[in-house]
């Protein structure tokens, strides 16, 4: 600055008029230069190292609105749905038989591959009471085994209860379910053991009577009485 001042009255310049002007151009020229290297730095980096690698933009797949042809056809399978089930609670309630029924039975229950298609042949039987028990046992023309004395009734085979009716004064009757035609309804007990549904052992007992009314058992194949097994000191067996 007094280098200045020197040469402005070295040229008889008012020193009032003399603007001093500073470096400032050096001190920016040096701050663009650092500027420069810091980018270069910078640039040299993304080059050499893989984590300051350019990461590539991810493209998004624009699904173009759904046309009102759509959204009518899937409006149109919503309501068939619900039509359908519809049909299906009504048919079931007031045609319990229709085809529709029979063919969701069907579907839920099973087909013909997992079908029990066993005869009552296929079965070994059993005594109905303990081979123990002092029991005179009668077996009518029709088939149609009959005994009145107090003691447990077991199954003659196994099986599932399928259906239990009647009351203690008139004496209960049960339906077992052996097989998908094979079955057998045992009447005159005064006490069951077992809930509907429940599985049914041959050895374990069923239900009991007391003596006061006539016991009755009586097979069925596809809701045809049988008459064809034999009764021994051997037991039951099929003729």
């Amino acid at each position: 600055m007094n280098e200045e001042l020197g040469y402005a009255e070295m040229l008889e310049i008012p020193v009032e008029t003399v603007t001093v002007n500073h470096r400032e151009k050096k001190k920016r020229a040096k701050e663009e230069d650092l500027s420069e290297k810091v980018v270069e730095t910078v640039n040299d980096r993304v080059e050499k190292d893989p984590a300051y690698a350019e990461s590539t933009p991810v493209e998004r797949e624009v699904r173009p609105p759904r046309s009102r042809f759509a959204r009518r056809l899937i409006i149109g399978e919503f309501v068939a749905v619900c039509a359908l089930c519809a049909t299906i609670f009504l048919t079931n309630i007031f045609m319990t038989n229709s085809a529709i029924n029979t063919f969701v039975r069907d579907l839920f229950q099973g087909t013909a591959d997992t079908a029990d298609t066993r005869t009552y042949s296929d079965f070994a039987l059993s005594p109905v009471v303990n081979e123990y028990t002092d029991v005179e046992i009668a077996v009518s023309n029709a088939g149609v085994m009959s005994f009145t004395a107090e003691c447990s009734v077991y199954a003659p085979c196994e099986g599932e209860l399928a259906s239990v009716t009647g009351d203690a004064e008139n004496g209960y009757t049960v339906q077992l379910q052996h097989s998908d035609t094979f079955s057998t309804v045992i009447s005159g007990l005064s006490n069951v053991y077992l809930a509907e549904g429940d599985t049914v052992r041959a050895n374990v007992p069923l239900a009991y009577t007391d003596g006061s009314q006539e016991v009755r058992v009586t097979f069925y194949e596809d809701g045809v009485p049988l008459n064809c097994y034999t009764l021994s000191e051997d037991g039951l067996a099929w003729s």
